[in-house]
């Protein structure tokens, strides 16, 4: 049987679950994301990510290194990852994009990931270690 959730009455835009089903992140038609966190039948919302300017279009979340990758129609991505408190702390990717990033996924290793535009373009990003900062290369 299909489980069902409700998380109040807005649309979903975009959501990811975490490796263990026990949170879920969710962009409720806005520039914010929610993350729930399962709480026996019930859900209860846990974080608010909101570093994009405009609507988020689309949210992956690697289980194994437990980072989020979001993107949003302000052709920027966002990798979130969690502090020792729980907290979630961004990181900026610029895409050169010229149109919205429309979708996010991360690679199977969880080292690069790729984002999709209305541009008809791809954008593969990996993290640069000498520079401390997420790269973006467009492929068509």
């Amino acid at each position: 049987m299909t489980e069902q959730h409700r998380f109040g009455n807005n649309p979903i835009t975009c959501h990811a679950w975490n490796a263990d089903k026990t949170h879920v992140a969710l962009s409720p038609n806005n520039n914010e994301v929610h993350i729930y966190q399962r709480n026996g039948a019930d859900w209860k919302q846990v974080d608010t990510l909101n570093q994009h300017d405009l609507r988020v279009m689309g949210i992956d979340w690697a289980p194994k290194t437990n980072r989020i990758v979001t993107s949003s129609a302000d052709r920027n991505a966002y990798v979130w990852s969690q502090d020792k408190d729980g907290k979630w702390k961004p990181t900026l990717v610029l895409l050169r994009i010229n149109r919205a990033a429309t979708c996010v996924k991360w690679s199977p290793e969880e080292n690069k990931f790729a984002a999709g535009s209305g541009a008809r373009l791809i954008s593969i990003c990996y993290f640069e270690k000498e520079n401390d900062w997420w790269v973006s290369r467009s492929n068509i």
